[in-house]
């Protein structure tokens, strides 16, 4: 998403440019499309409120993505949106950044076995892992848009990619599909683990 705005920026201008990132961002952060247009609503709303005191610190796409999380945020605060949360201890140490084949599936593929354990994620996670690897923010700007520092939002990448890679192999089977893309679908309960991912992954 381009941050490059004349200044001082119109609205019109703002939102145009970063409406449909914005929407694809909670689609991905609720995994629902109706909900994710009210939210986009409420994030529009509070830019319009909030534009003309915005001072410039950080690129205006960054600034609108950290109002779309903090909007997100208050929705999953909601009892009737809660959702199972999982564990994730912030202290581990990080991994190499480089990302694997099954990280690499959260950027190619959004189907119901990533889609289960990105809903299961905590919210601070969830946004970090959407924002880095599906919309391509840098570590940064991730930092930015999350309110955190950048160590924080490294540690939460790595730690919901690590929690995703560990369910997709235990729930999932992997596949390389007629264009040579990897994929995945739902094990059915019970079955045996499937070892084909690292096999094709030449592991």
């Amino acid at each position: 998403m381009s941050g490059d705005f004349p200044h001082p920026a119109s609205f019109e201008v703002v939102t145009k440019t970063v409406t449909p990132q914005l929407r694809r961002y909670l689609e991905r952060m609720t995994g629902n499309p109706a909900t994710a247009e009210d939210l986009l609503q409420e994030t529009l709303l509070r830019i319009a409120r909030g534009l003309a005191g915005f001072r410039r610190q950080s690129s205006v796409s960054t600034w609108a993505f950290s109002i779309a999380t903090r909007v997100v945020a208050d929705h999953f605060r909601r009892p009737e949106a809660k959702t199972r949360i999982v564990d994730i201890d912030e202290t581990q140490a990080l991994a190499s950044e480089a990302p694997d084949v099954d990280e690499r599936l959260v950027v190619d593929e959004m189907n119901s076995c990533v889609r289960d354990v990105i809903d299961s994620l905590p919210d601070d996670y969830r946004a970090a892992l959407v924002l880095h690897d599906l919309e391509g923010l840098t570590a940064a700007a991730t930092a930015e848009a999350c309110g955190c520092s950048l160590a924080t939002a490294k540690i939460r990448i790595h730690r919901a990619r690590a929690r995703l890679k560990r369910a997709l192999q235990t729930e999932c089977s992997f596949y390389h599909d007629s264009e040579d893309v990897f994929r995945c679908d739902r094990r059915d309960p019970g079955s045996p683990s499937d070892s084909s991912a690292d096999e094709d992954s030449g592991n």
